[in-house]
């Protein structure tokens, strides 16, 4: 926690691998990485997507999402901890990660792999661009996901769910 930096100090930095996921990275978050990858079809970092919860997974399927991660080359894991834990799966020795989980051990995501946190969206757009963006480059991405926040940001909610 005390190694914060703006996107402004870190901005163009080169990324190998990203990771969306933990437990605390809701749906309206994978839909919004599943938003910015929408016209994607080579990304030039790893994306590893992994929804929390398989009833996550079958929500984002069923939106389709899970297609549009499909036809970006994601590496979809399974439902649950993954690369948040380092116990599922692992990144590259050494490589450069923007990761969504909550904790950012030495070591934890792979063998001396420089993690940065971020937001889901600020790792789909890194993800996109193999770097970090300036702050410039973040507002123009997301000026596609704020207007549609109302429907990518709603809860999924367990009296919603027909079966």
């Amino acid at each position: 926690p005390d190694d914060i930096k703006t996107l402004s100090e870190v901005a163009n930095t080169h990324i190998d691998e990203v990771f969306i996921g933990s437990c605390m990275t809701n749906i309206g978050h994978f839909r919004a990485a599943g938003k910015l990858l929408e016209n994607e079809s080579e990304l030039p970092s790893k994306l590893w997507v992994s929804p929390p919860t398989k009833m996550d997974k079958h929500q984002l399927t069923q939106e389709g999402c899970y297609e549009i991660f499909e036809n970006a080359g994601v590496q979809l894991e399974m439902p649950g901890c993954s690369l948040c834990m380092g116990n599922q799966a692992r990144v590259e020795a050494e490589a450069t990660v923007v990761s969504t989980s909550t904790r950012n051990f030495p070591n934890r995501l792979g063998d001396g792999a420089d993690v940065f946190l971020a937001s889901a969206e600020l790792a789909a757009i890194s993800s996109v661009i193999g770097r970090l963006p300036s702050v410039e480059e973040y507002h123009k991405y997301m000026n596609d996901i704020n207007p549609l926040a109302d429907n990518i940001y709603r809860y999924l909610n367990f009296n919603e769910i027909d079966s």
